[in-house]
């Protein structure tokens, strides 16, 4: 199904040798500011160095409690976060990762068999396949399988994110998650933009409008997008400035779920448990909830359905309540959601991974304030 915006964005990546190539902070080597958790950095420090070179992603697709889970990741690139995934699921879990570009697919196989042995695993627990994240089962990948989905930074590489995201839909399990940072524009990008085989392969041309985002999540039966952490991106490249005008843009992290439907109609008391790995003391769930260990928070309907209806439904004391949730049957302001929103309160940037500016972030803030 490659289109020529497919080939183009293929040859895009094909001929870049470091994430250090692009021309926009979109696609770091360095991770956000939003910090790894232990065993994900851990995880990471036994990544090979060959793979790492080569990632081209734009925030931590890492969440939490993957033990045992079957894990896509759409636009696996060199295989970086396959890698770390597959330490995190442990030898009894599954990751699959999928990228439309043949080279970086063969590149990350090379390392199938060195990340094994390095976690100790008597058999792999991770595999590669060739296809497009628009036609998912065309690459083998069946409906209702997968506990978890990942992606960085590719979604604005896809001339259709409906189809992406449909798939995505299709493929998850009920209560399954999909979590995943992607680059977004602060307005309607122009068709003039798609022209540009720069600005595709940037991430530019191709990047949502937030707000769309929201709709057509929404529209396919997902929960709300709950924002987990945001970064402006820089361009320092004066051509592309020149091209981009007055749009800004930014890089957000997102989890959204498939829940049952009309699962839960009120509003519930939630208390941690404190037994998510790594959150013994309290579980930061997005900017909006931060729940301590053994503190009872009010939610809305619709995340206590997710913290009963997910793999958290272990880690949580359900307390119904009989007050119902307003926020079911009105327009609900989705500001809180925007990427951009959340990067002014942060005061925080990525700034340009080029051949004449270093990663680096700037802002003084910490991932999230409470």
């Amino acid at each position: 199904m490659a289109s020529g915006t497919h080939e183009n964005v293929k040859k895009y990546y094909s001929s870049l040798e470091t994430g250090e190539d692009l021309q926009t902070s979109a696609a770091c080597p360095v991770p956000s500011h939003l910090p790894l958790r232990e065993s994900a950095h851990e995880a990471l420090q036994q990544v090979h160095p060959d793979v790492c070179k080569r990632f081209f992603g734009c925030g931590v697709v890492i969440p939490e409690k993957l033990k045992g889970c079957s894990v896509l990741d759409l636009g696996s690139g060199s295989g970086r976060d396959c890698y770390i995934l597959s330490k995190l699921v442990g030898e009894d879990g599954h990751v699959t990762g999928i990228d439309m570009t043949e080279e970086l697919v063969q590149a990350s196989r090379k390392y199938i068999q060195y990340h094994a042995e390095k976690f100790g695993y008597a058999r792999p627990n991770t595999v590669f396949v060739e296809g497009y994240m628009e036609k998912l089962s065309e690459a083998g990948i069946q409906n209702n399988s997968m506990d978890v989905i990942v992606s960085n930074c590719v979604i604005c590489l896809c001339p259709d994110k409906r189809a992406v995201l449909s798939e995505a839909y299709k493929v998850l399990k009920e209560g399954g998650e999909l979590y995943f940072s992607d680059m977004y524009a602060s307005k309607v990008v122009p068709d003039s933009f798609k022209a540009d085989p720069v600005l595709w392969g940037e991430g530019m041309a191709g990047a949502l409008y937030w707000q769309d985002l929201i709709s057509i999540v929404k529209e396919l039966g997902f929960s709300t997008p709950r924002l987990v952490a945001a970064s402006h991106i820089q361009v320092y490249s004066p051509e592309l400035q020149k091209k981009a005008g007055d749009i800004k843009y930014a890089s957000g992290t997102y989890r959204i779920f498939k829940l049952p439907q009309h699962s839960i109609q009120t509003k519930a008391l939630m208390t941690y448990k404190g037994t998510v790995p790594d959150c013994a003391e309290c579980f930061e769930f997005d900017t909006s909830y931060c729940f301590k260990t053994n503190v009872a928070v009010e939610v809305d309907a619709e995340i206590a359905a997710v913290l009963k209806y997910t793999r958290f439904s272990s880690d949580f004391v359900v307390q119904m309540t009989d007050e119902p949730d307003p926020g079911l049957n009105s327009a609900e302001q989705d500001c809180h959601l925007s990427p951009f929103w959340l990067a002014d309160k942060l005061r925080s940037c990525v700034k340009q991974c080029s051949k004449t500016a270093k990663a680096g972030v700037c802002g003084s803030e910490t991932a999230r304030e409470n």
